[in-house]
């Protein structure tokens, strides 16, 4: 069978110890959260998952093709500001819609071309147009929230075919519109290539520039996406309100197992880390405990697991 070209091998690994980790934290919030287990907890949790799991897929492509995006969170506050003003101002959901994509996409172009084009470093490019992004939604708000917007996008995200809530409905769609790009198409095999062997995608005449482009564009376009169902829970657009929600995406895709480098991504990965923050971040509501401490209990997580895949690769290196 040939492959695409640019295509590399992608070796069976043991599976992170993420999955074990979620498994455990799911037992324990289970017996030792009060609450936890509820039908409408259970729904909040899988509502506060969807948006981070719509930032997470993409996130996933970004860090596999050896990049990073620190602009997501500032971007989707500045959709949401732009979806929610359209609202205010009498535009249709799909119109208001259409702007914030539209914006995210021209973004995630404009971070694609600066890294891949210019090559320079995603983390001074992302740095900077999270700038960009958050500056833009404080002066266009004037730092305020962006209220009064109308029941459209709140009916929306309150639909439940089947009794699934729509947020979940459309996370679940982006994953596996994931799973289908990058395991089953030519643009797949690039994203793979890039982190992995730029040179051999390059020299075997692959259009490793645009591959690399489509992943910051699709990067953009997803988080214009997901700021409908931010506006949706909220009722409202706040210019700061996604600030920091990148860095629960970044370590969503890195508790999945997913490398900074060679183009080493386990995408089912990064939905294990997904669901084990979500989990996480739950149980420690419930008990009260305050969002700063949530965000200090992330970052051991990430280290706890990072650490205990170093020493499972390790100890299996040294195995006869």
């Amino acid at each position: 069978m040939s492959r695409a070209p640019g295509a590399v091998v992608r070796r069976q690994r043991p599976l992170p110890s993420i999955v074990a980790i979620t498994a455990l934290f799911a037992v324990a919030a289970s017996l030792a959260v009060p609450g936890f287990t509820t039908g409408p907890n259970l729904t909040n949790v899988g509502q506060q998952t969807a948006i981070l799991l719509m930032l997470s897929m993409p996130m996933t492509l970004v860090i596999m093709s050896e990049g990073l995006d620190l602009s997501a969170g500032a971007l989707l506050s500045l959709c949401g500001v732009v979806l929610a003003k359209l609202l205010v101002a009498g535009s249709g959901l799909p119109l208001a819609l259409l702007a914030s994509v539209a914006v995210g996409f021209a973004f995630g172009i404009f971070n694609g071309v600066l890294v891949s084009v210019l090559t320079l470093p995603p983390f001074v490019v992302t740095l900077g147009t999270l700038g960009i992004a958050q500056g833009a939604a404080l002066v266009v708000t004037d730092g305020n929230a962006v209220t009064g917007i109308g029941p459209a996008a709140a009916s929306f995200y309150a639909l439940a075919p089947l009794a699934i809530p729509i947020s979940l409905v459309i996370a679940l769609a982006m994953w596996a519109i994931t799973h289908v790009l990058l395991y089953h198409t030519r643009f797949g095999n690039g994203v793979f290539a890039i982190g992995g062997n730029r040179d051999a995608l390059v020299l075997a005449g692959a259009p490793a520039h645009r591959y690399h482009i489509g992943v910051y564009a699709i990067m953009g376009a997803v988080v214009g996406i997901t700021a409908l169902l931010l506006v949706g829970r909220m009722n409202s657009g706040h210019p700061t309100v996604a600030i920091g929600m990148e860095f629960d995406a970044i370590a969503a895709v890195v508790l999945g197992g997913t490398a900074f480098e060679r183009g080493d991504g386990r995408l089912y990965g990064t939905v294990f880390g997904v669901a084990t923050i979500g989990i996480v971040r739950n149980a420690l509501n419930l008990l009260g405990i305050e969002s700063s401490m949530q965000v200090v209990s992330i970052g051991v997580l990430v280290l706890l697991v990072i650490l205990l895949d170093s020493w499972r690769k390790e100890k299996g290196r040294a195995a006869p």
